[in-house]
């Protein structure tokens, strides 16, 4: 009875989106809310260059001496010393894998370093500062002995403007997220560890992504071309830069558990994007044996799931061919090969925390490194009659309990000198913010907060500094003081979706120290949207900085900005609206109670500043936008063609590599312009391409370049289109299409901000 009131709740879902987006019939929008079977997994082969080719020939050679218990045995996790150790073969020196937390740092461990988050460094929108965080985080990964990083992180996109887990990725951009995911996946491999692309695919809220009590998880219903074009997007950038690894997610996709969607692993990341690699199940996410072993998952975790003896069975009895786990053990020691992982790796360094081990220090210098990253993500969104930079002020206020490392003192224990062992903040939490909470947290080895650097600088400046951490209307006094520095923060983490873009009581000390204090400057630290509309027009709210969750540096990168030594170069990687109902049904996770819930993605493509074009709303600061110490201006915007060539579909004959079709990663044009610092002082500016493509949202992110320019200097920024960037998908031929039409180019400082124009035809 179920599933004939499914299917015809499937239909009518399927005729409301085509009606919702203007789509023409229904075959535009294949599989809407029903995943369709595809069927056998791809058998990896190594095709894409001659290092995967080689690796594939020495894992198959040591596949082939295996017996089918020993293979059983690589496919499933166990308990051990990191969050999820593999199975191993003492016999053929296959050691067991070391899987461990997270994008952003290696959590519960000692001497390791607190990065930026992914929101943060998508901030920066700086490629090399990515591929540097990215190499050093990797350098860390393997100086502990870590194979397999569980990270970066494109999903959850950010389709929800309150999503927990958003602070782990790179934004709802699927461009801007496609930079973060390939720059930090080449840093961290290049080094020689596995980077683990995550969460394969839709895993876009925290409510219900579990099968319980309720009933089934929630089932992410979207159709085929938003998949492709947003979602899928950015994991293409961290495929084509060789990831080893992918992890499969949590919630149903179209009705089908992400670790078992055979549409998902075995159709589009196996056979259309031609993954070479494992995929790993994200813990407890595997529901089902020989489904999930069919529909191309690969390793189990944590312990043995469903599988162990029950596939060796199965492979017995002809539920799950010999080929198809023969795959399974090929993929994963093909991706330990193609790391160069069979030499001299380093022994395993993961210890629990709870007794005596060996001190491994893999820090190195990455200190100032992290110190550069939070400073570049920093973004300015207010500086009234050039508040910032400061000019050694010799009295400073500070107020609001973001600004110190100690919790409030009805939040006990406090977080730092403790609580990051093993997972950092699973609940909300008071005191300065560096990074989120759940699985994506890391530990840091000692938090700079902004009160200790301000300190530093202060007493350099022999100057005074006066304070009140837990006031919601402070009392100090601020007659003399040169300005009012108000800390606040936003916090997120796994497991719980944010209830509010706001805060009562921050918004009341905001407003109860610019009431006193004539030049109050505010610094958010946010793991993701804050709204600001409460106070952001106060006359004496003079600056306004989203200082983003920036590590275990946060206070001195704050401080370089603050003082000018860094001029602030980040840029919003999300829409802040004026109100939260401007978000509209992409506010809230959705939040039911049946037994078979469903999280209908009826906006389709729009999402974010998408929306906000779409829908023509107005929103506080828009996508990309952020401001300088300096002034820019823009001039020349020139196209040239690099291809004669611009047939509407990739050549059909050409063999797939990861990443996808070869030829969509070809460009096909440049767009070149020039910026001129037209200020006083030197600063980086990130230069945005917002392409025009028909049928398509009317302004979508598809280029951008910073660069830093002197004083009266004129700088070039480029912008390769490749064909992926000017294609949209065509849900018929299932591929990527060129139109023939014109497309515009918009090259500007925000999406909203658009100086330059000129066309592409086609």
């Amino acid at each position: 009875m179920r599933s004939l009131k499914y299917l015809v709740s499937a239909f009518y879902l399927q005729s409301t989106l085509c009606a919702a987006r203007g789509y023409t019939n229904e075959s535009e929008v294949p599989y809407y809310g029903l995943s369709p079977p595809v069927y056998p997994t791809p058998v990896g082969n190594g095709t894409t260059d001659s290092a995967w080719k080689s690796a594939y020939q020495r894992a198959k050679d040591l596949v082939s001496q295996m017996t089918l218990e020993e293979k059983a045995n690589i496919t499933r996790g166990y308990s051990g010393q990191c969050v999820g150790n593999s199975g191993a073969v003492p016999r053929l020196s296959i050691p067991p894998l070391c899987f461990q937390d997270a994008p952003n740092g290696i959590r519960g461990q000692e001497f390791v370093s607190s990065f930026a988050s992914g929101i943060h460094v998508a901030a920066t929108w700086d490629r090399t500062l990515m591929y540097r965080q990215g190499h050093a985080l990797g350098e860390e990964y393997y100086g502990k002995g870590i194979n397999v990083a569980l990270g970066p992180a494109a999903g959850p996109l950010g389709r929800l403007a309150r999503g927990g887990r958003n602070w782990e990725t790179f934004g709802p951009d699927p461009y801007l997220a496609g930079a973060g995911m390939g720059a930090m996946t080449k840093g961290m491999q290049d080094v020689g560890v596995i980077a683990t692309a995550k969460h394969w695919l839709l895993n876009e809220q925290e409510w219900r992504r579990m099968p319980g009590d309720l009933g089934e998880s929630l089932s992410s219903n979207v159709d085929d071309r938003t998949l492709h074009e947003l979602y899928a997007f950015p994991f293409m950038d961290s495929l084509k830069e060789g990831v080893g690894s992918v992890m499969c997610s949590y919630q149903r996709a179209n009705n089908s558990y992400g670790c078992q969607n055979s549409k998902l692993m075995n159709g589009i990341l196996k056979t259309e994007l031609g993954f070479e690699g494992f995929v790993v199940s994200d813990w407890q996410a595997q529901h089902t044996g020989i489904a999930s072993a069919n529909a191309g998952l690969d390793i189990v975790m944590p312990d043995g799931g469903f599988w162990g003896q029950n596939l060796t069975d199965a492979v017995n009895n002809g539920s799950v061919s010999v080929d198809r786990i023969d795959d399974m053990v090929t993929r994963t020691l093909a991706s330990w090969y193609h790391a160069g992982q069979d030499k001299d790796f380093p022994s395993l360094g993961v210890y629990s925390n709870t007794e005596i081990h060996p001190l491994i220090d893999v820090q190195g210098d990455h200190a100032t490194l992290i110190r550069e990253v939070g400073s570049a993500g920093i973004v300015l969104v207010k500086n009234v009659n050039n508040t910032l930079p400061f000019k050694k002020p010799r009295y400073l206020s500070i107020y609001g309990y973001d600004a110190t490392d100690k919790a409030v003192p009805w939040d006990n224990p406090s977080r730092f000198g403790g609580g990051y062992e093993v997972n950092f903040g699973w609940e909300t939490f008071n005191g300065t913010l560096i990074t989120g909470g759940g699985s994506g947290s890391n530990a840091p080895p000692y938090v700079v907060s902004p009160f200790q650097a301000l300190q530093e600088r202060v007493s350099r400046d022999h100057g005074v500094l006066r304070w009140d951490f837990y006031s919601e209307n402070p009392a100090a006094a601020y007659f003399n003081t040169e300005a009012c520095l108000v800390f606040i923060n936003s916090y997120a983490s796994e497991a719980f979706d944010r209830t509010t873009l706001v805060d009562e009581f921050s918004d009341n000390l905001v407003k109860n120290v610019a009431t006193n204090c004539s030049n109050t400057v505010v610094v958010i630290h946010s793991a993701g949207i804050r709204l600001v509309d409460a106070w952001i027009d106060h006359p004496n709210v003079t600056a306004v900085l989203f200082a983003g969750i920036p590590g275990q540096e946060s206070g001195h990168s704050l401080v370089d900005v603050l003082y000018g030594e860094v001029s602030p170069s980040g840029k919003l990687p999300y829409t802040v609206a004026k109100q939260e109902t401007d978000y509209g049904h992409l506010l809230n996770a959705s939040v039911s109670f049946d037994a078979f819930p469903q999280q209908n993605f009826t906006e389709g493509l729009y999402i974010d500043y998408r929306a906000f074009d779409h829908d023509g709303i107005d929103p506080r600061f828009e996508f990309g936008f952020g401001l300088s110490y300096t002034t820019f201006d823009y001039s020349g915007l020139k196209i040239t063609q690099t291809k004669n060539s611009t047939s509407p579909l990739p050549d059909p004959s050409v063999p797939i590599i990861q990443g996808g079709h070869p030829e969509l990663w070809d460009t096909l044009f440049f767009a070149i312009a020039s910026i001129t610092n037209t200020g006083e002082v030197a600063a980086s500016e990130v230069a945005q391409l917002y392409l025009d493509i028909p049928n398509a949202p009317i302004r979508q992110l598809r280029g951008f370049d910073k660069v830093l320019v002197k004083p009266g200097e004129t700088k070039t920024v480029t912008f390769p289109l490749t064909r992926r960037d000017l294609s949209i998908w065509d849900v018929v031929a299932q591929q990527w299409r060129l139109q023939g039409a014109n497309y515009t180019v918009s090259v500007g400082a925000s999406s909203r901000d658009l100086r330059l124009n000129a066309t592409i035809t086609i």
